[in-house]
């Protein structure tokens, strides 16, 4: 039988190892993962049924969240760090849409992602694709790439969908966070979606995560659910936006999500916070 996946990779891309980017992308039903990732996948819904409903209940919140700092906080320029592989509706799409001239600067470092979003914003002037680690937040910030199309005299949308649970505590995703958010004006906003450690109140969920995590470190390399408490700490100083910080399904949804409160989604938590005056 004939694989529905053919593997042809980019060059110098490694497909003998699964990647974080791919991974999610085949819980989104793409078509850019391989063997290797699908693999990965596949232990991981043992753990999870549920990390498709997780990886769309994703999906929704980084739309409503772009839409809202658009069209709503009047925001004109964003910056997705660990932006993963293109899929549909992304951030510049659903930003030029809800507000026409928004500007978009994505940050990776991952091969593959480089590779097609550089094809995908080839004709596209008001987003550009910068390879860079979201550890080393001078380097984002100081590319030239960043520079040409960010205005930092102007508020930024600041998107770390996914990304703050791939560092370790050692690498302090909090301070990380708070440097990047330092540099940016006031009326600058912070999304943040998470793995979500409920804790004791939640046994089930919780165990659920602890070994998910353990997977995630014994295949990926990375991976951290962390608590309530812990994901607040990316917003220290900042004011939380309401609901604040809430399983995603439940942060200002709309009629037509798939991901629906109380039902699917809990693996992941998310909030948007404002930087005061």
């Amino acid at each position: 039988m004939a694989d529905p996946w053919p593997e042809r990779a980019p060059r110098g891309i490694d497909t003998s190892r699964p990647n974080v980017s791919r991974v999610y992308d085949f819980m989104l039903g793409g078509k850019d993962n391989y063997e290797a990732d699908r693999q990965m996948a596949l232990r991981a819904l043992e753990l999870a049924p549920d990390a498709p409903e997780a990886a769309r209940a994703n999906r929704e919140f980084l739309g409503r969240v772009v839409r809202f700092l658009a069209a709503r906080a009047g925001l004109r320029q964003f910056l997705d760090l660990g932006s993963g592989l293109p899929t549909r509706d992304n951030v510049h799409e659903i930003a030029q849409s809800a507000a026409p001239g928004s500007r978009v600067v994505y940050v990776d470092h991952d091969p593959i992602v480089l590779v097609h979003g550089r094809a995908l914003l080839a004709v596209n002037e008001a987003t550009t694709v910068v390879e860079a680690d979201v550890r080393d937040p001078d380097a984002v910030l100081d590319d030239p790439e960043t520079r040409r199309l960010i205005d930092f005299g102007e508020p930024v949308g600041l998107l770390m969908f996914g990304v703050l649970h791939h560092l370790a505590d050692h690498e302090d995703p909090a301070g990380i966070a708070a440097r990047l958010m330092a540099r940016l004006p006031a009326g600058s906003h912070l999304a943040v979606s998470h793995f979500y450690d409920p804790g004791p109140a939640h046994p089930e969920a919780s165990a659920q995560g602890y070994a998910a995590e353990k997977l995630f470190n014994e295949t990926l390399g990375t991976g951290r659910w962390r608590t309530r408490e812990e994901i607040l700490a990316c917003f220290d100083g900042l004011e939380l936006l309401e609901p604040g910080l809430v399983p995603l399904p439940e942060w200002r949804p709309d009629p037509g999500d798939l991901a629906r409160p109380g039902l699917s989604g809990q693996t992941l938590a998310g909030a948007v916070a404002r930087k005061p005056q």
